[in-house]
């Protein structure tokens, strides 16, 4: 099992960096995990053209050749690019998708006009393309869920013989917020994010959070 940054992510505005206001368009860090059977492409955040290119550019590879696209939340800026990979199996943890159903069906019901409703259609035929992850996707990727930002935000933790590596998600955004030991504002449940921002640093020599560059952990110290 292998892995490797297609995209690197960045926040609309990065309150550690002292900014105000959205400096910029928000998407996710994208990371390719290759196993003997599969060909995992984590948070596709940028648009369908763009994603495709930096896949050609980065690993060599096509939208045919991916076999699973995982979301570690369905937060727009994490699935962007979902519609470059029509033929692969949407994955999402199961927990995430029961909350976000449920919320979206509260506001198809109390949609003011036909264009909200609209849009709120296309999300919810987008999560109905989304099925429940398993437990374990393949041999050394296993979910690891860490709950917080959203209801069921889910990283995945790739299993190295020297070392430990953590797809994070929201749970770790950025180095800046790992290292200041902040969680990102505007949490779904404040005390269950700061809760999972622990266990990321506990269980991962190497992380690779959602809007950020790889890296080795620092409280781990190097493997």
């Amino acid at each position: 099992m292998d892995y490797r940054i297609i995209s690197i992510g960045t926040l609309s505005v990065n309150e550690l960096w002292q900014q105000q206001g959205p400096a910029r368009t928000p998407h996710a860090t994208t990371t390719l995990i290759t196993t003997a059977k599969r060909r995992i492409l984590v948070d596709p955040g940028l648009p369908p053209q763009v994603i495709t290119a930096r896949l050609a550019e980065r690993s060599g590879l096509t939208p045919d050749d991916i076999t699973d696209v995982f979301l570690t939340c369905f937060r727009p800026s994490h699935r962007l690019g979902l519609d470059a990979f029509p033929d692969s199996r949407w994955l999402i943890s199961e927990r995430e998708r029961e909350a976000v159903g449920t919320a979206l069906v509260a506001q198809f019901e109390d949609a003011p006009d036909d264009e909200v409703r609209t849009i709120l259609q296309h999300e919810i035929a987008v999560l109905k393309k989304c099925t429940a992850a398993p437990d374990k996707l393949d041999e050394g990727v296993d979910l690891f869920p860490v709950y917080g930002y959203t209801p069921g935000t889910c990283g995945l933790l790739l299993s190295h013989p020297s070392r430990t590596t953590l797809v994070a998600g929201d749970a770790v955004p950025t180095i800046e917020h790992l290292e200041r030991g902040r969680v990102l504002r505007g949490c779904y449940d404040i005390e269950q994010a700061q809760e999972s921002l622990k266990e990321a640093i506990e269980i991962a020599e190497v992380i690779i959070p959602s809007h950020d560059n790889v890296f080795i952990n620092p409280v781990r110290g190097p493997f």
